[in-house]
């Protein structure tokens, strides 16, 4: 089963049928990296069509230069060149375009049955990430922004509201706003219940003057390798 199903390394002795077995395996877990890639994540539909078509281009150039050092050195010197017409990915798109990649290498050795085992691998290992909660971010976490007044000492203005609602909190950034008028205030703070959100909103109006305060998702870093 993980044999290779060509029967020499020799791109002149590939035959039809090994060459679009070979080809439609590339093509079909490309689109199924594609669709992998599109579980709980954003991406355009350019970098989706890439995903797909990449394992089909990876395992042609791999089964053309077989046994030819010149061509395989040639082919290595302008994949380089790729690198630097491109911008930098995210890190779950880097980790796609390498599993494309390789599923495209194993397919140009011959080797489908490694390429459809490594997709399932690293698939079912992707979803899994994605969906047990003790993977990533705490989900009451939150990017608390508070607007006081100039004359408002913020150094400990809210602590005791913070002991009562929230389990964890940490000022990150102070600005001034308004012609420095006013003072903006970033926390992250984690919830202790998330169904008191709105009470805790509240007791924060009455400490600010009811001035704007912002309670949202932190903002999720861009990854990049």
């Amino acid at each position: 089963m993980l044999n290779s199903i060509l029967s020499s390394t020799d791109a002149s002795a590939i035959s039809v049928e090994q060459f679009l077995i070979c080809t439609a395996v590339s093509l079909v877990l490309g689109i199924m990296i594609a669709l992998v890639h599109c579980y709980k994540n954003r991406a355009s539909k350019n970098f989706l069509l890439t995903l797909a078509i990449l394992p089909v281009i990876v395992q042609v150039v791999i089964t053309i230069v077989n046994g030819n050092l010149g061509t395989g050195v040639a082919v290595m010197g302008a994949f380089s060149l790729v690198r630097f017409r491109s911008v930098p990915g995210n890190s779950r798109e880097i980790g796609n375009i390498f599993l494309a990649m390789a599923i495209g290498l194993a397919n140009g050795m011959g080797y489908v049955g490694i390429a459809v085992l490594l997709f399932v691998i690293v698939s079912v290992l992707q979803v899994l990430l994605m969906v047990l909660p003790i993977i990533g971010g705490n989900q009451y976490e939150k990017d608390l922004k508070i607007t006081i007044p100039e004359n408002l000492d913020y150094q400990d203005i809210f602590d005791d509201v913070f002991e009562t609602y929230a389990a964890s909190s940490r000022l990150d950034k102070v600005r001034t706003v308004n012609m420095g008028s006013l003072y903006e205030l970033h926390y992250r703070v984690v919830l202790k219940d998330q169904s008191k959100e709105k009470a805790f909103l509240d007791d924060l109006r009455c400490r600010n003057g009811n001035l704007t305060i912002s309670c949202g998702r932190p903002a999720t870093d861009r990854e990049e390798l």
